[in-house]
């Protein structure tokens, strides 16, 4: 206590003072006692409103218990069970008919479908990586990833094959073929694109072998750039531009017909720029780098430095995009992705800050310092003037209420107009999916976005159903009509509370990053679902996801759904058991190996090196994208079958520190990694094992309070 400075009656950490008062605050008309004085308000009212929301969800989760301690699982009783939440206040009624009222969206949320990025906003270099994602090179998308083969004569080299180059280029110009048509021919016969003035109007013609043809549809070329010689071609499909960069003289250029040097695509249109499941922020230290990040990008000065091929490379943020029209008037397009921030949810808190002695609401604190920096944005990130939260982990309406209510009070103390901060409702929590159209009613003047996402949907069922029997295997829940209940309520009931065309109806993440041409072949079944935009995990993955939004208009799908029936709460609700004895000792023991193998790869680098999000092999030494929500379900999956007796606490333990070994040894070439096959009394070690063997016991099956305890110890111990 005695480092904490007091501010308002807040005890204060000197790192977050400084941040505050010198760098957030520098430039604005809002004063540090101004926000001081807001934020220490902030706590007094809406703390004690925080403590009663996540009591009840304790009370609840105590009444489902007993409920199958009485009835065993849902399948027994279906109706019983819809009638007895209802009865104890986890189904609320449903509010009638409306339309949400949000304005002052950016195009990019209202009326423009394309990827989405999630990055840690603690890592400069990542965060910059994705804000500038909004374009990318597709040649290069293709030629460094399985989209196109990598057998035989097309499998990469150390330096350029021609061969595999060809198959880029003859697979851009099917896209081209597919998105902008020429009134004949094809555009891998293209022998030349020019620019033909008319009366002061460009009109586009295109030279093929057989002779001078144009696009079908003559709109689709909205600009161009750069010199006769060397040049840019601005087409538009769908509402996403392309770029045909005519270079004849560069490598790649020299080689084409044309002289097309490359196609850039216009890629993640939003970003979210994350504070939570991404991240490793257990301290005010953690805190005030992920704030940092998050002002630069806001105010445009983020830059990071770092070594890439024995040499210093510098990024920072991209410029937006100039270039003429086709009346030789200004075109200017955005070079950045839209740029959105997750905030953490409603249960953890930050002795950052402390009232009374006592830690806050980390979600309290992080509404009020990152809309503060959002202060910054000068219209770069949003030309509305909105500020972007997506909210995670949000149990039922009354959440997303408080939720609310923080940000009006956020608005009240930094001089924001009313609503000016947006919410995004991660539709990732059992008592959110059952309420949904509830949930988005109390938001329904700030809500910009819902999405579905798997990862953490699952984990909640899988606690919420804790004690209904034995849980599937992970692969099997993947299946379960549940699942494609949630996915379909979630748009369906978007689209009859009016988002199409005024706001984000969004999908989840392709979690294999090495995987480009699987998720080329499943990922367009989210716009063709009527999702406006997805998530991915990188900007290729980004520029090649792009392609499914010329393939498939978006609003179209919408419409086609628009008046089907929701599917009810039944098979929402359907989640089964394990039949017992159903499964052999050696698919128990593949299982709990998998899932104990993923628990330690991620748990090791969040404990050890503060890593939030990484690519970690699975026990298949195949690279998956984890975070805490793939932790939560692997965890939780072990958790339900040492509760139910498939496995024992001797059988878990044994497991981990077999899978331990399989972890090192995947880990060999990090030097700062610390093998935990030497020492299972390590604090990375016991984490993980904690997560299995206390899972029942952690609130909503969260991951969050043994990580944050396990790497404030390790930060202590290694004086950090």
């Amino acid at each position: 206590m005695s480092d904490y400075l007091t501010k308002s009656g807040l005890s204060v950490h000197p790192l977050l003072v400084d941040f505050v008062e010198k760098e957030a605050l520098a430039g604005l008309g809002v004063s540090a006692d101004q926000f001081w004085d807001g934020l220490t308000a902030l706590v007094r009212e809406h703390a004690p409103t925080n403590a009663l929301l996540l009591a009840k969800r304790d009370e609840l989760q105590s009444q489902i218990d007993e409920w199958h301690h009485k009835y065993g699982p849902v399948a027994n009783n279906p109706q019983g069970y819809e009638f007895f939440l209802r009865e104890i206040g986890y189904v609320v009624p449903e509010p009638q008919d409306f339309t949400i009222e949000t304005d002052n969206l950016d195009p990019e949320i209202s009326s423009l479908c394309g990827p989405q990025l999630v990055v840690p906003v603690s890592n400069a270099r990542y965060a910059l990586n994705a804000a500038n994602a909004r374009w990318g090179s597709l040649y290069d998308a293709l030629y460094g990833t399985d989209v196109i083969s990598r057998d035989g004569d097309l499998a990469p080299s150390k330096g350029y094959n021609a061969e595999r180059g060809a198959a880029v280029v003859a697979r851009a110009a099917q896209f081209l073929d597919e998105s902008f048509p020429l009134a004949t021919g094809s555009h891998s016969d293209v022998i030349g694109y020019h620019l033909v003035n008319v009366e002061g109007q460009r009109h586009l013609q295109v030279d093929t072998a057989a002779g001078r043809t144009g696009l079908r549809d003559p709109s689709g070329f909205v600009g161009y750039g750069g010199t006769e010689d060397q040049g840019e071609i601005v087409l538009r499909h769908n509402g996403l531009h392309v770029i045909l960069v005519i270079d004849p003289k560069s490598q790649i250029g020299s080689t084409h017909k044309a002289g097309l040097a490359d196609v850039v695509v216009e890629a993640a249109l939003t970003t979210i720029q994350d504070c939570e499941d991404s991240v490793a922020a257990v301290d005010a230290e953690d805190k005030v780098g992920v704030y940092r990040n998050w002002l630069g990008l806001m105010d445009g000065t983020l830059e990071d430095t770092f070594e890439k091929g024995g040499q210093s490379v510098t990024r920072k943020l991209k410029a937006d995009r100039t270039y003429k029209d086709t009346n030789g008037q200004p075109l200017v397009l955005k070079g950045r992705s839209l740029l959105l921030v997750r905030n953490v949810g409603h249960l953890m808190t930050t002795d950052a800050v402390l009232l009374d002695g006592k830690p806050i609401g980390e979600g309290l604190m992080d509404a009020a310092v990152t809309a503060l920096c959002a202060l910054h944005d000068k219209g770069n990130n949003s030309r509305t003037g909105s500020i972007y939260v997506v909210k995670p982990k949000m149990h039922g309406p009354e959440e997303v209420a408080f939720a609310c209510a923080i940000f009006a009070s956020v608005e009240g103390f930094v001089g924001l107009k009313s609503n000016t901060i947006k919410i995004g409702i991660m539709d990732e929590e059992r008592r959110t999916s059952a309420n949904l159209k509830a949930a988005i009613y109390e938001a329904r003047s700030r809500v910009f976005f819902i999405n579905t996402g798997f990862l953490d949907r699952t984990g909640d069922e899988i606690h919420t159903s804790m004690e209904a029997g034995a849980v599937l295997r992970k692969d099997e829940i993947k299946s379960e009509r549940w699942i494609s209940s949630y996915e379909d309520r979630n748009v369906l009931i978007g689209l009859a509370c009016g988002f199409s065309g005024r706001a984000q109806i969004g999908k989840g993440m392709w979690a294999r990053p090495d995987d480009m041409a699987a998720m080329m072949n499943a990922k367009i079944g989210h716009p063709n679902a009527g999702a406006n935009t997805a998530w991915v995990p990188s900007p290729t993955a980004a520029t090649l996801h792009a392609l499914h939004y010329h393939q498939v208009n978006v609003f179209e799908a919408q419409s086609r759904r628009h008046n089907q029936a929701v599917p009810g709460l039944s098979d929402l609700f359907s989640m089964p058991a394990q039949v017992p004895y159903s499964l052999s000792r050696e698919e128990i023991t593949r299982e709990l190996e998998n899932n104990a193998q993923g628990i330690l790869g991620y748990v090791v680098r969040w404990v050890q090196q503060g890593v939030g999000c990484s690519k970690v092999p699975d026990i298949n030494n195949v690279g998956l994208m984890e975070d805490r929500a793939t932790c939560r379900i692997s965890s939780q999956a072990v958790a339900n079958w040492l509760r139910h007796g498939l496995v024992s606490r001797d059988e878990v333990t044994s497991v981990f520190e077999r899978m331990a070994k399989v972890v090192d040894s995947q880990n060999e070439g990090d030097p700062i990694y610390r093998p935990m096959a030497e020492n299972y009394q390590s604090v990375a070690f016991q984490a993980a094992l904690d997560l299995a063997l206390k899972g029942a016991d952690q609130p909503s099956g969260y991951t969050e309070p043994l990580l944050h305890a396990a790497r404030r110890k390790v930060k202590a111990r290694d004086g950090k």
